[in-house]
């Protein structure tokens, strides 16, 4: 079995240990199991790309670095530490926003029907602020989720061109975030709502990432030029 399949299903199984523990209260489980998941999705694209002879793509890795470190933060009570975890998730969003801009993103989405998708962000963007706005400025939060929330859509913008499934991870990405948002300002809070916080930010994640990984270029595949073929005796 490649390496990158073992790190890919080691990501799985920490994931649901995750969820469970997320169900059942599982505190020590949680504790144990969070930290390892942006970690496992990196192993994976780490050795994806080794096994396809191309590079890894360095700021996917930092994206998820970050979000280790989100992850970390957002497990420790009190503002500041959420105020520590929103900002490592702003650097998230900030380096896929570069690769996928970097992929061509800023161009495809000039045209049509892409030319809608940022709009489409846009207004919902517009509307959840504004049903939140009141619980977010009582706790204090309203003007750093609004530049969130920003970078937040505009990732999720270009993500759309990168392909079906990184554009469905990063609108999953987005509703995890929002389902936070929501809870922060206590407009609303769905049962069963910090499993469906981890279900959508998990699912999202390794959406991204597989995406982007199985849109890697092979250079294994490419034809032998006579430059670099091997020379005959």
């Amino acid at each position: 079995m490649p390496r990158s399949r073992t790190a890919l299903i080691a990501f799985l199984v920490v994931t649901a240990a995750n969820l469970l523990a997320n169900a059942t209260g599982g505190g020590l489980a949680f504790l144990l199991t969070k930290p390892l998941l942006m970690p496992l999705l990196a192993a994976y694209l780490w050795r994806v790309s080794a096994e396809r002879a191309a590079r890894p793509d360095r700021l996917l890795l930092a994206a998820l670095a970050f979000a280790t470190g989100g992850d970390v933060a957002l497990m420790i009570d009190g503002t500041y530490w959420f105020l520590a975890g929103m900002a490592c998730f702003l650097g998230t969003h900030l380096c896929y926003l570069a690769a996928f801009t970097r992929h061509g993103a800023a161009t495809a989405l000039r045209r049509t029907p892409l030319v809608a998708v940022p709009l489409g962000y846009a207004m919902l963007t517009v509307i959840a602020l504004t049903w939140m706005w009141n619980g977010l400025t009582d706790a204090g939060l309203a003007v750093p989720v609004a530049g969130y929330a920003i970078a937040l859509a505009a990732m999720a913008s270009t993500a759309t061109t990168q392909g079906w499934r990184v554009g469905l991870g990063a609108a999953l990405f987005l509703g995890s975030d929002l389902l936070i948002a929501a809870g922060v300002a206590e407009v609303a809070q769905p049962p069963g709502a910090p499993v469906l916080v981890m279900a959508t930010y998990a699912a999202g994640q390794a959406l991204i990432v597989t995406g982007r990984a199985a849109r890697t270029s092979t250079p294994t595949d490419a034809p032998v030029t006579p430059a670099t073929a091997p020379a005959t005796p």
